[in-house]
């Protein structure tokens, strides 16, 4: 009994001790708009919440203003704090000259400044006899700010050893990979990873919240439900009727897609996608768990991409950054992009993330639809009420605004009743005539918050408490731009598509996708010139034919340019095996025929596969399971999308005897064997090709000592760019193709492109101007950024 007594009183002091513990709260920026729309209320809530648990606080609002004028500003953002609705007026007057006593206005300019503070907080701790629990520093102000602010904390206002150190960082974290990784590697330096607490507020949105413990406490029924088999596609939406007015400086540098859809919704997505922990309110377990659904996510390409901006734009932003009346922005004020995930869980399942300013409404929200095999005999009218398993499945976290106008949880009751936490959430009431995706709401369990609780001040509570999973850890946002990153590049000079805004815009936004692409499903009208007083934009072309170097030219945007190849190649394609039962293909590789072998792969389902034969035009010399693999390119974007039978496949031998493209080897010779013996004559029935920025095609490059002309039909050639060996088809050979096609793309080859439209035939100075098929047909694909610049 004695040992016991000792543990309960024990047990009480270190309670008392507990209970005694300050926490100041230091909030940088603190006249700024957040500050003053969210940030106090939130810390007035978090007072609210814990100060009667036995906390004791202190509020710290800091900025370069003076403190005069801080004061003042500060005085009457206090006075505007507002109580929840449950709390008498009397009460919340009181709590509010409690909260007022508490806080106080700094100005933070110097380290002696920070030093101050220090002491200052260490004085009034000591002063109400208690111990320093810790610190929170809130950065409410601009992220170029971030460094001297941190500089000075980890020098001169860090808390004593016994005590924790919170910092709060807002976005935008970043402006891609190099910028975020610069960041993150300046903040590291001053501290540590736990200490660090990076705010997305949509992982404190109510619906946003509940995801995870949704799929914990419904495990059981959502273990069979949710994976490939069942989901047919996930949408992640967020909706806005403003336009950027007054932020244009801020949109032109980010605009939709990192503004909203790096960040919001991308983290949604992850909730999600992930893997559920065994123990799912373990930060630790979470954030690993998140950080695996961010590495699985497979890399966007331009084909994952529509954009949009809104009529008005650009001339808001040559008004407010005083731009010539010249000036076209290309900054997308909308954005669908369609994403897969490479698991078993989610292998083939479609997540389309969409976000735009000057739509039709204001609403957000995260719908998984369910596949039906259902068919019902009986017609609708006879379906039993909302339990016909012919009516949609879907489960919807509705973030809010929108016809239902409030956070949400909606699950189809063919699918099953949930199970969400009774303290916090409730059945919704019945709303008549109320519609949500196309259903009454009377076709869903429907349950809200007990309670509407602002996202920021839902987030300070949990920074006060130290859970780690609701904010984004320096890998998790690392993992985010490594994934964003390269489709940003790949669009920046992307003419996004007009559209007037609100609900004049119509089905203009709609989009459709098909395998791993997105495209709009309305087609603008087009016309061959621009109208009077008007720049030319994407809209204004269509696919125009021409003539260059005294052979066909095929030119377009690029999306209708490799539509227009793939068709080419298609009949191309179907010809040949009608006359001569097989089609022998040759492709390039690197980067410009991806977006091609994807169209092929997944909007050309009549392609002769079974009877074609595909060929490399050239080959670097890596391992074929190597990323700078030609064929490994081929594999990844072609082949494994489709059913060519695999003795039909001729990968270039450049890996023999564990060696790279020896000369004893004799790789090229047993190449050119392999098509003398299958290709009739050695003429391809096509050959694809394309012209790099110095005239070289294939791998062939300027002054290359072989394959240029001779009797070779493959060789050995070196390159200038890594890595610099190479075996690729000779001039001769594919010049004795039945049809050569020539694929350029992009600005960069806006000057080889004039230049050699000029030149006659010299294949020592530009090798593409020797290709000239000696019976069959040359025809050039060109983009308009490469033919017109």
């Amino acid at each position: 009994m004695l040992t016991v007594a000792m543990w309960v009183a024990l047990l009480g002091c270190l309670q008392a001790r507990e209970l005694q513990g300050h926490v100041s709260v230091i909030l940088l920026g603190a006249t700024g708009d957040l500050a003053k729309k969210y940030l106090w209320q939130g810390l007035f809530q978090l007072y609210l919440d814990e100060a009667g648990k036995g906390h004791h606080f202190s509020f710290h609002g800091a900025a370069l203003t003076t403190p005069e004028q801080g004061q003042e500003v500060l005085a009457k953002v206090l006075e505007s704090l507002s109580c929840p609705k449950d709390v008498a007026p009397d009460r919340c007057a009181e709590l509010k000259d409690q909260f007022q006593q508490l806080s106080q206005y700094h100005q933070l300019k110097t380290t002696e400044d920070y030093l101050a503070l220090s002491k200052d907080i260490e004085a009034l701790v000591q002063r109400e006899g208690l111990r320093e629990a810790g610190r929170i520093f809130y950065f409410s102000v601009p992220p170029f700010a971030y460094a001297d602010i941190a500089r000075s904390i980890n020098s001169s206002c860090r808390p004593g050893p016994d005590a924790w150190l919170r910092v709060v960082l807002e976005k935008p974290f970043g402006h891609d990979y190099l910028s975020a990784q610069q960041l993150a590697t300046e903040l590291g330096s001053f501290f540590q990873e736990e200490e660090m607490y990076r705010v997305d507020h949509y992982l404190g949105k109510q619906a946003v919240a509940q995801i995870l413990p949704f799929r914990d406490q419904n495990r059981e029924a959502l273990d069979g439900l949710w994976n490939r088999h069942h989901v047919e596609r996930v949408e992640v939406v967020l909706k806005e009727t403003v336009d950027a007015e007054g932020r244009t400086s801020f949109y032109e540098e980010y605009g939709v897609i990192r503004d909203v859809l790096q960040n919001h919704l991308t983290e949604i997505l992850t909730l999600v996608a992930m893997e559920l922990p065994h123990n799912a309110s373990s930060s630790a377990a979470v954030l690993q768990h998140k950080l695996q659904a961010f590495q699985a996510l497979r890399g966007l390409r331009r084909g994952s991409a529509v954009l949009g901006q809104y009529q008005a734009y650009s001339e808001q932003v040559r008004r407010e950054l005083r731009k010539p009346d010249s000036f076209q922005s290309l900054t997308p004020t909308f954005a669908g992009i369609l994403v897969h995930m490479d698991n078993l869980r989610w292998e083939g399942v479609p997540f389309i993330l969409m976000s735009g300013k000057a739509l039709d409404e204001r609403v957000g929200y995260v719908r998984v639809l369910f596949k039906n095999r259902a068919f019902c005999a009986q017609s609708e009218q006879q379906w039993v009420g909302a339990r016909s398993r012919c009516l949609p499945q879907q489960i919807v976290f509705y973030v809010g605004h929108g016809e239902l106008g409030s956070p949400a949880v909606l699950v189809s009751r063919t699918l099953f009743r949930p199970t969400l936490p009774s303290g916090s959430w409730k059945e919704l009431e019945g709303r008549p005539g109320l519609r949500l995706f196309g259903r009454p709401l009377s076709d869903f369990y429907a349950y809200s918050p007990v309670r509407e609780q602002d996202a920021y001040s839902i987030l300070i509570s949990r920074i006060f408490h130290g859970r780690k999973d609701s904010f984004i850890t320096t890998e998790n946002l690392l993992a985010s731009w490594v994934f964003w990153t390269p489709l940003l590049e790949g669009l920046a000079r992307e003419a996004p598509r007009l559209y007037p805004g609100g609900a004049e815009n119509g089905h203009l936004l709609d989009f459709e996708f098909s395998g791993s692409r997105l495209a709009f499903s309305v087609q603008q009208p087009e016309q061959l010139v621009p109208g009077p007083g008007s720049a030319p934009l994407p809209r204004d072309f269509q696919v125009l034919g021409a003539k260059y170097r005294d052979s066909p030219l095929v030119t377009a945007w690029p999306e209708e340019l490799i539509a227009k190849l793939a068709s080419d190649i298609e009949a191309a394609a179907a010809k040949a095996v009608r006359r001569f039962g097989q089609f022998h293909l040759a492709l390039s590789g690197g980067s410009s025929p991806v977006a091609l072998f994807q169209q092929l792969a997944t909007g050309h389902y009549a392609f002769p596969w079974a009877h074609t034969h595909l060929w490399l035009v050239d080959e670097r010399c890596v391992p074929p399971w190597d990323p700078e693999s030609n064929f490994q390119g081929l594999q990844t974007h072609l082949l494994q999308h489709v059913r060519v039978p695999h003795y039909n496949v001729h990968p270039m031998p450049v890996h023999l005897r564990r060696r790279l493209c020896a000369e004893e080897d004799r790789g090229a010779q047993a190449y050119a064997e392999e098509i003398s013996a299958l290709v009739t004559n050695g003429s391809f029935d096509l050959v694809l090709l394309g012209m790099g920025t110095d005239g070289h095609t294939a791998s062939l490059f300027p002054q290359s000592p072989t394959g240029l002309d001779g009797e070779q039909l493959v060789v050995l050639t070196e390159s200038p760019f890594r890595p610099h060996h190479r075996m690729s088809l000779s001039l001769p050979l594919i010049n004795r193709a039945r049809e050569v096609a020539v694929l350029v793309m992009g600005r960069p080859k806006r000057e080889i492109a004039t230049l050699v439209s000029r030149v006659g035939r010299q294949p020592k100075k530009w090798p593409i101007s020797g290709v000239r098929p000696d019976s069959g047909q040359l025809v050039w694909y060109m983009d308009y950024e490469a033919f017109l610049g």
